[in-house]
C-alpha cells in the first residue's frame, strides 16, 4: 500500500525562519547521520522517516559520508523518496554537506571546488534528485582559500543543484569572512550548522552572536550530546550502545564529572515533566537564534520521545538559573578542531 501522509501532519509542529531569509524550517529536524545506513534495518529507518513527516518533520539532513558505509543513508533516503515521499518533494527541505572523507584520493575529502561539487553530484545521484535544498560545506578547509571554497557554493545554486548554501563546524570570524564572500557572489549563506548542547556551549562565545548579526540561521547538531544527555549511560555503558562501539561518541567523554552533571539536570527535567532528553533539546531551543534542532532517532518511539520536547518548550527564570549551574563544558566537542582552522 502506497504512503499517504498524515492530514494534520502541520498541527503540532513549529516552525521557524532561517536568519532573515524566506526560507522556514521545523524547530525539530531529523538527521540521518547515524542509524540509516546499510549495516541498519531498512524498514526500521523507512518507518522512523515517514513517522518524522506525519509529525511535521519536513527538514531531513544528510551528508555524503553519513552510513555506515559511506553513501548508504543517501541511497536508503533516496529509497523512501521513490517508494513514499516523492508526491510529497516541494513539501520538504532536503540537505546535504560534503567535506569529510568519502573516496580515495586527494579529491575525496575537505573543501577544494573539485571535492564539493563532484560530491554533490554523486549526492544527488544516490539520492534520485535533480537538487537539494541546501548543501553544506561539512568542515573548513586549512589548505583551500576560502573564496574557492564558498565560490563552488555559488556555483551549486547558479547549476541549479541546490537552492540554499550554508556552512557548518565553522568559528565566528571564518562565519564572517564566508557569509562576505557569498554574499559578494549573490549568493547568501542561509544557514551554519554547529554542535551544541548543555555539554557543548561553544557557540553561545560569539557564534551565535555573528549568526544573528547576519542574519543567518542557526540548526544546532548533536543537542543530545549523541545519547550522553538521556538516561542511557547513568549505570555505564550498555551492549551495542554508541559508546560501545568506539566511534564518534567516546569512552573518555563519560566522565565522573559529567556523569554527575547529567544526574543532576535530570532531576530538574524530572520536575519540569519531562525526560532528559526532552528538556535538553527544548533548552537548546529557548534562544530563537536557534533556527531548528537537529535530532537523530533509532526507533519511531525515540522519535516520538524527542518531538514531545515541543509539549513543555518554555523555562522559568529559575530552572533557567538551576540548569545553568549544571550545563558547563563537558570537553565532548569533537569539532572544535575545525571552528578553529585559520
Amino acid at each position: 500500500m502506497s504512503y499517504i501522509a498524515a492530514d494534520d501532519r502541520y498541527a503540532g509542529m513549529t516552525y521557524r525562519r532561517s536568519g532573515r531569509s524566506g526560507l522556514k524550517l521545523p524547530v525539530i529536524s531529523l538527521g540521518l547521520w547515524q542509524n540509516f545506513g546499510s549495516v541498519d534495518v531498512f524498514e526500521t529507518g523507512r518507518a522512523i522517516l515517514k513517522r518524522a513527516f506525519d509529525r511535521g518533520v519536513t527538514h531531513f539532513d544528510l551528508a555524503n559520508n553519513y552510513g555506515p558505509v559511506p553513501g548508504s543513508a543517501e541511497e536508503n533516503f533516496g529509497r523512501v523518496l521513490a517508494s513514499d515521499f516523492k508526491r510529497y518533494r516541494d513539501e520538504m527541505i532536503i540537505s546535504t554537506k560534503a567535506g569529510y572523507h568519502m573516496w580515495p584520493g586527494p579529491y575525496g575529502e575537505w573543501g577544494s571546488r573539485k571535492s564539493l561539487l563532484a560530491s554533490l553530484d554523486q549526492s544527488l545521484t544516490r539520492m534520485g534528485l535533480d537538487y537539494v535544498d541546501i548543501f553544506y560545506s561539512h568542515r573548513p578547509d586549512p589548505d583551500t582559500p576560502l573564496e574557492e571554497t564558498m565560490g563552488a557554493l555559488d556555483t551549486a545554486v547558479r547549476q541549479g543543484k541546490a537552492l540554499y548554501v550554508g556552512i557548518s563546524s565553522y568559528s565566528p570570524e571564518m562565519t564572517r569572512k564566508a557569509a562576505k564572500i557569498l554574499k559578494d557572489l549573490g549568493t547568501p549563506c542561509l544557514i551554519h550548522q554547529p554542535s551544541y548542547s548543555m555539554l557543548n556551549r561553544w557557540i553561545e562565545d560569539g557564534l551565535l552572536d555573528t549568526l544573528d548579526d547576519l542574519g543567518i540561521g542557526c540548526i544546532a547538531f548533536s543537542p543530545l550530546a549523541q545519547g550522553m544527555l538521556t538516561m542511557k549511560y547513568i549505570e555505564g555503558i550498555p551492549e551495542g550502545s554508541r559508546a560501545s562501539k568506539g566511534g564518534s561518541l567516546s569512552e573518555r567523554f563519560l566522565t565522573p564529572q559529567n556523569i554527575e552533571r547529567i544526574k543532576a539536570l535530570h532531576h530538574i527535567a524530572g520536575r519540569r515533566g519531562q525526560s532528559l532528553a526532552q528538556m535538553a533539546i527544548a533548552w537548546v531551543l529557548r534562544d530563537p537564534k536557534v533556527t531548528s534542532a537537529l535530532i537523530g532517532a533509532r526507533t519511531v518511539e525515540q522519535l516520538d520521545d524527542s518531538l514531545a520536547a515541543l509539549e513543555r518548550p518554555d523555562f522559568t527564570a529559575e530552572e533557567l538559573a538551576e540548569i545553568e549551574h549544571h550545563a558547563t563544558e563537558g570537553g565532548i566537542d569533537l569539532w572544535r578542531a575545525s571552528a578553529q582552522q585559520r
